[in-house]
């Protein structure tokens, strides 16, 4: 749900066309009217209600229903607090009375999960999937220092003991963490601006931009992939027995960079580049720059595959 309404303000605005434009006609043609409620409560700036951008895995319909389900007290309150710092449109009135209405909601979110999110969601899963990865490293061979200092330098800076963050909304304060911790929560349309809730429960979460400083490609659906649209030269080419171990060896050891995967494969770091090239071109493996190395995961195709053949 929080991916979700990261998406919905990308969908309103035009930044980062290289990444989302095709994502952003393609979401736009398709979208219903009823998506409209759902949009209203889900500015461009400013706040969006706590019920419905909640950090709770689960499936979207266990989400969903978490949002019908939401008592009329919170949100009278959530919307209450809202109406301090932004407008709320008029049919907001009845959401904390009137149970259609809340169902409405939730409909409409369910809309807009099937049109923006769904379609999707592998590519969203590999590219956070690759940012763990990355961030993994950081930590292990730099500690938490590292891993903060290079979360997204335009926004976030570690300056020790505080963690600095520059939000969008302008917003200023201090958030003591009394011990609690601090998730950190990589999105791929979190495209500029992290998002912090210090109420958040058990503990506060902040959200960055996934795979900062990574190549971007058009954010296209799964099904119409443009690696697949090419694919029949391409995974011709990695049916021999070498180019499958590179694969086994990258699912098996998501993060690794290259000079690792050609010493945990016996053969020589140009050859594995080449391997690994291969692989990304076919849509299986997912490669981000790091420092001075290129970092490998594999992408839901990839694993898909694995399994299969399996």
């Amino acid at each position: 749900m929080l991916e979700l309404t990261n998406a919905a303000r990308v969908l309103q605005d035009r930044n980062q066309p290289v990444r989302y434009d095709v994502w952003r006609r393609r979401s736009l043609t398709q979208l219903p009217p009823e998506a409209r409620l759902a949009l209203d409560l889900i500015p461009l700036r400013g706040w969006t209600p706590d019920f419905l951008a909640r950090v709770r895995p689960g499936c979207p319909q266990d989400l969903l229903e978490q949002i019908r389900s939401t008592s009329p007290k919170e949100i009278c309150q959530t919307l209450a607090d809202l109406a301090e710092h932004q407008p709320l449109p008029p049919w907001t009135r009845r959401l904390g009375d009137d149970p259609l209405v809340l169902q409405e909601l939730a409909d409409s979110m369910h809309v807009l999960h099937t049109t923006v999110m769904a379609p999707y969601w592998p590519h969203v899963v590999t590219s956070l999937a690759a940012d763990r990865a990355v961030r993994m490293r950081e930590l292990l061979h730099g500690g938490v220092e590292r891993l903060l200092t290079g979360l997204y330098p335009p926004r976030i800076r570690w300056r020790a003991p505080t963690l600095e963050v520059a939000m969008a909304s302008g917003m200023q304060g201090d958030l003591w963490l009394a011990g609690r911790g601090l998730l950190l929560v990589p999105s791929l349309f979190g495209s500029q601006s992290p998002v912090i809730d210090p109420d958040a429960e058990p503990q506060p979460f902040l959200t960055y931009p996934a795979n900062f400083g990574a190549v971007l490609t058009p954010l296209t659906p799964y099904f119409a992939e443009s690696a697949a649209a090419s694919a029949p030269a391409a995974l011709t080419a990695l049916l021999g027995r070498t180019r499958a171990a590179v694969l086994h060896t990258i699912a098996a050891h998501p993060g690794c960079n290259t000079a690792e995967l050609a010493g945990l494969l016996g053969i020589g770091p140009s050859g594995a580049s080449q391997h690994a090239t291969v692989l990304r071109q076919a849509g299986l493996v997912t490669t981000l720059r790091h420092r001075n190395s290129a970092v490998h995961t594999p992408t839901s195709t990839g694993l898909s595959l694995l399994m299969l053949h399996g």
